[in-house]
């Protein structure tokens, strides 16, 4: 069985670090790594296995931690957050094809122009996706690389997740939608994988994190 863990992070907006975090994508994930060991290495997020969302549908934002490794709660600061983790291994041990889910992920929807568009226009590296062409990402990565078949797909744009990078002083942006909706796996093992790893662009910063519950629950 393949360890992951699920925590819950509500932070308390009277605490300013809370508040700092939530306005950086940089911050908050720098806040995220001080929760697993030193020493991970230069690839410390992969080792962690980590993926954060910002949950801010309700009156007081959450952020939803996956992680291959427990993280360690008490490395938050004092009065920082109320915050729980959950085993999510059993969730990922019952996935099999045919279960009918429903769905959220909050992801970076890009096109890649090709080498030829790039030189002769100075197009960027990635092109940010909006309204039906997000929409198109969404079906496609699903369906071609997430192993599962929709039913339904709702989509949300979101503020883009930004932030500066202290050692090199590089701003960070990644447009972010956020796709809801049901629909039923075809493979398992796949759609296990695509869970463990992300998807898309941004998965250090709030982006590719995928979370699933039986159609009856809201994910």
């Amino acid at each position: 069985m393949t360890a992951l863990w699920l925590t819950r992070i509500q932070p308390d907006l009277r605490h300013r670090d809370a508040r700092r975090d939530l306005s950086s994508a940089v911050t908050l994930h720098h806040r995220i790594m001080t929760l697993f060991p030193d020493g991970l290495g230069t690839q410390a997020r992969r080792q962690a296995g980590a993926l954060f969302r910002a949950e801010d549908t309700g009156p007081n934002p959450v952020v939803l931690l996956q992680s291959r490794l427990r993280p360690d709660l008490d490395k938050l600061p004092p009065g920082y957050a109320n915050a729980a983790t959950k085993d999510l291994a059993p969730m990922l041990d019952a996935l099999r094809p045919g279960l009918s889910i429903r769905y959220r992920i909050t992801a970076s929807a890009v096109r890649k122009p090709g080498h030829t568009t790039r030189a002769t226009t100075g197009a960027p590296a990635v092109i940010p996706l909006t309204g039906a062409d997000a929409d198109h990402w969404w079906q496609r990565q699903a369906e071609e690389n997430s192993g599962l078949h929709l039913s339904s797909a709702h989509s949300t744009p979101l503020d883009t997740a930004r932030g500066q990078r202290a050692h090199d002083k590089r701003l960070i942006t990644h447009a972010r939608t956020r796709f809801d909706g049901t629909a039923h796996i075809k493979d398992a093992d796949l759609l296990r994988q695509r869970i463990l790893d992300g998807i898309g662009r941004g998965k250090a910063y709030g982006c590719g994190l995928l979370t699933l519950a039986p159609a009856r629950q809201a994910p």
